[in-house]
């Protein structure tokens, strides 16, 4: 079988280096090469992760530069676009660089270049408007019962978008121009709004984001699905999160089109309580 060549932007980021790594750990399938602006982890990646890349496979670049890009992408046939200013609270200059014209700039380069799929890495946050109003608003409030989940509304791909930032409406524009880029000039892109995805990977660190947690194997997994998808998988968009009971975006069509079947969930990683203390008077 011929080994796919797939080059991960953004490569030291949390969720990159952890799918740079499990590709990297699968020689016979994939041919894997990272680009990035800095040769160093981002903030948000595990201290102990050690990311090995070597010289002639990575790209020190940022995203502003078509011509170089479309030279780094020359030869691949995938494009797993992982690079961006993940804040929710960046200002519009940071994010006008990185998820705008940045994005618009990989987009090209693979159009330039000849690539086969780019694999787009939007957000669950495209559709965040949604906790205004219940039952969301309540489910992120920690106020829901978990035993009504059969009757929670699910969100799926077709609902029309809610950002309710700029971060969140810059990845709205990064899957409409993946939408371009599919429909006038060839290329498949799949976009995968990515939940809540952190480096203790636990759902408890934050327990309103429960609900669309994704740990950090299930999302590995669906970017890895993203990556081998058969060709006629032209253009589409799914979720990326974990089986959680209070989930309220879909991630059957994600199982449905891709085989996506989450290993992890919430409630199998919620930690065991607390032994009650010495002398306080609760009896076992």
């Amino acid at each position: 079988m011929e080994r796919v060549r797939v080059l991960v932007t953004g490569v030291y980021g949390l969720i990159a280096g952890e799918l740079c790594a499990w590709l990297q750990a699968q020689p016979e399938r994939y041919e894997v090469w990272g680009l990035a602006r800095r040769r160093q982890p981002s903030a948000r990646a595990p201290d102990q992760r050690s990311l090995e890349i070597a010289d002639e496979r990575f790209v020190l670049s940022d995203l502003s530069d078509l011509d170089q890009l479309a030279r780094a992408f020359s030869g691949m046939d995938v494009v797993v676009h992982l690079a961006a200013d993940p804040r929710a609270e960046a200002d519009w200059e940071s994010v006008l660089a990185s998820n705008v014209a940045g994005t618009r700039h990989v987009f090209e380069a693979a159009r330039l270049a000849g690539v086969r799929r780019v694999v787009y890495a939007s957000s669950v946050m495209v559709c965040w408007g949604y906790q205004r109003e219940e039952p969301y608003r309540s489910v992120a409030a920690c106020r829901f019962d978990p035993a009504a989940a059969a009757s929670l509304p699910i969100v799926t791909h077709e609902h029309p978008t809610r950002p309710t930032c700029l971060y969140a409406a810059s990845k709205v524009w990064g899957e409409a121009l993946g939408r371009v880029y599919a429909d006038v000039h060839g290329l498949s892109v799949l976009c995968l709004r990515i939940g809540w995805v952190n480096a203790v990977d636990t759902p408890w660190a934050q327990p309103g984001l429960a609900p669309i947690w994704c740990s950090r194997r299930d999302v590995v997994r669906l970017l890895e699905l993203a990556v081998t998808a058969p060709r006629e998988v032209h253009y589409d968009i799914f979720f990326a999160v974990s089986r959680n009971a209070l989930c309220w975006v879909d991630i059957e069509h994600a199982r449905q089109v891709l085989g996506y079947v989450p290993q992890d969930s919430a409630e199998a990683r919620r930690p065991a309580p607390a032994p009650p203390a010495k002398g306080s008077g609760v009896r076992s």
